[in-house]
């Protein structure tokens, strides 16, 4: 049984999160409130934010899981996420808050709108059904994730454990939203950053003072741990890499971190939050890279757990004193309420701003506005957590789906809108279709996700159609006029 004093420490991060959410909900005064915390928010906190958004439980969970499973194959993964986070940070962040500047867009749908619909219908209700779907796979990984992290750490069924989580993360977000995100993203970021930083220290340190070996085990597990492509040669050997690397490209399609660019008070405040977002990126990935071979490294297998994606909390417990346990314990926690609360955020914005505001045109007080926010995160919470119920797939696999989507189908759209100005309305609907599409036919046949991973196929294949869509609907709009 799981010593008390991890209890207390996991225990007092729960009530500190809902106190922010209690405390912060009378900032809320108008939707952009709720939704951008009105755009006045420090670039320190929006960057921390935006970083304890994108690395959910997939990070804390996934990554040193595979990271077990795979060896130093997986370097190419945390290369390709770091990669990807430095590009946004420094290429997408400040000339997307300068783009939405005038019309001052509350959601990514709105901006792809405004830009190349004339705030029309059918780009806004796509990318609106695209984030929703994709979103409904990603919050389910979260909920999921706090699932297995209550089982390890409290022996509490799976269950009951996706109750907790899922309950705590909808209520806070229901009740605080964008600046009860953010600042709870703010101490989840910290957290988390320590968790990855502190945890492998330890466990190199105990592999030290045993004397031990870390390469013997890794070799006796499996030859192909020790190898950095995994053990494969040729074209192998190159999708390899090319699928590690391939989870850069998501980054610039993720609506939940992309409004992060948005909130920033202008586009200068990006040089800021650069800095920090690499500051915590780097070393945050190296770290959960690690903690995955210090786990091969102390326990001499890759099988000594019935489920990798409960290392990280097996391993807290194994290394240190009980009450720390709980609260690094609670950076895995944090991982996924730091996901899901922003994701919940964006599909209800979607929900209030795009489909009852612009599309339906409803006439809606500032205050309706809210209500309604509030009343779709939680409706949209329960169908995640219902969907998480009965998921059977690992939170990296899950996670992998909702992740493709987005980069595929937004974020060609994303980097092209700003960077070439041929895009077009045809190029827009072309990408968000075709990058959903690719990703969930790829994905699902073996044989092609034998040549290349889903997630770099379909970027591929979205933004190539997508520029040769607006280069052919572009001649002939200039013929027709």
């Amino acid at each position: 049984m799981v010593n008390f004093s991890v209890m207390i420490g996991f225990f007092i991060y729960l009530a500190g999160m809902l106190f922010l959410g209690i405390y912060l909900a009378k900032f809320n005064k108008t939707n952009e409130d709720f939704l951008l915390g009105g755009r006045k928010l420090s670039s320190w906190v929006l960057a921390l934010s935006e970083r304890a958004s994108g690395e959910s439980a997939w990070l804390l969970l996934g990554m040193t899981g595979a990271a077990m499973t795979v060896g130093f194959g997986e370097i190419w993964t945390a290369l390709g996420c770091i990669l990807g986070i430095l590009f946004s940070w420094f290429f997408i962040a400040g000339p997307l808050r300068g783009a939405v500047g005038v019309s001052e867009s509350l959601t990514i749908p709105d901006y792809f709108s405004e830009k190349f619909d004339d705030g029309g219908f059918s780009v806004r209700l796509i990318s609106t059904l695209v984030i929703i779907l994709a979103y409904f796979f990603y919050v389910a990984a979260q909920f999921n994730g706090a699932g297995k992290v209550l089982n390890v750490t409290f022996g509490i069924p799976q269950f009951w454990g996706i109750v907790i989580g899922a309950s705590v993360i909808i209520l806070y977000t229901m009740l605080g939203g964008f600046f009860a995100v953010a600042w709870t993203d703010v101490v989840q970021g910290i957290i988390m950053f320590l968790t990855l930083i502190i945890l492998p220290i330890i466990g190199f340190i105990e592999i030290a003072q045993s004397n031990a070996n870390i390469l013997a085990p890794m070799q006796e597990a499996g030859q192909h741990l020790t190898s950095f492509l995994s053990g494969k040669t040729g074209w192998a050997a190159i999708a390899f890499v090319l699928g590690g690397l391939s989870w850069g490209f998501g980054y610039m399609g993720q609506p939940h971190l992309l409004i992060r660019f948005l909130a920033l008070k202008n586009e200068k405040e990006a040089k800021k939050g650069r800095i920090v977002a690499a500051a915590w990126t780097i070393p945050a990935f190296i770290g959960a890279f690690l903690i995955g071979i210090v786990g091969i490294g102390l326990h001499g297998s890759t099988t000594f757990l019935d489920d990798p994606e409960k290392l990280l909390p097996t391993l807290a417990i194994d290394l240190l004193p009980l009450l720390i346990a709980g609260i690094f314990i609670s950076g895995a926690i944090a991982a996924m309420m730091s996901t899901a609360d922003s994701q919940l955020i964006v599909m209800t914005s979607s929900l209030t701003e795009d489909i009852m505001t612009k599309l339906l045109n409803m006439k809606l007080s500032q205050k309706q506005l809210v209500m309604w926010s509030r009343v779709f995160t939680v409706i949209l919470g329960a169908a995640s957590f219902i969907f998480a119920v009965f998921a059977k797939e690992l939170v990296f696999n899950i996670v992998s789906y909702a992740w493709s989507i987005l980069g595929a189908g937004m974020g060609p759209v994303i980097l092209l809108s700003l960077y070439w100005k041929k895009l077009t309305k045809a190029g827009v609907l072309t990408s968000l279709i075709t990058g959903t599409l690719a990703t969930l036919i790829w994905k699902n046949v073996a044989a092609l996700e034998g040549i290349i991973s889903h997630r770099f196929a379909a970027f591929i294949i979205s933004i190539t159609l997508t520029i040769i869509v607006s280069i052919l609907t572009s001649k002939k709009s200039k013929v027709e006029a």
